[in-house]
């Protein structure tokens, strides 16, 4: 187990005690196994909504600017536009 990597519940919530090695690799809470031991994840294994409790502000957008407007479409040379529909006599 590699010292000083952060360790997760599967909620995301972060687990600071002791922790030991089952045969098949995963890594469990707990000094040795017990019926309290639960399994640990690293946060790139956790889920979306458990990251985002490990992290609040995970995956948000960092851009602070604001989304240019887009500009409306030109109309097609003698295509009906509503200003001149309101202008036409009938």
């Amino acid at each position: 187990m590699a010292k000083g990597v952060k360790h997760y519940k599967r909620d995301g919530t972060e687990y600071s005690g002791g922790t030991h090695k089952m045969p098949d690799g995963s890594v469990h809470s707990g000094k040795t196994h017990g019926k309290t031991s639960v399994p640990l994840f690293h946060f790139d294994d956790l889920s979306k909504t458990a990251k985002e409790k490990a992290m609040p502000g995970y995956g948000m957008k960092t851009s602070t600017t604001k989304p240019k407007k887009k500009k409306p479409a030109m109309p097609v040379r003698g295509q009906r536009t509503m200003t001149n529909k309101k202008n036409k006599k009938k």
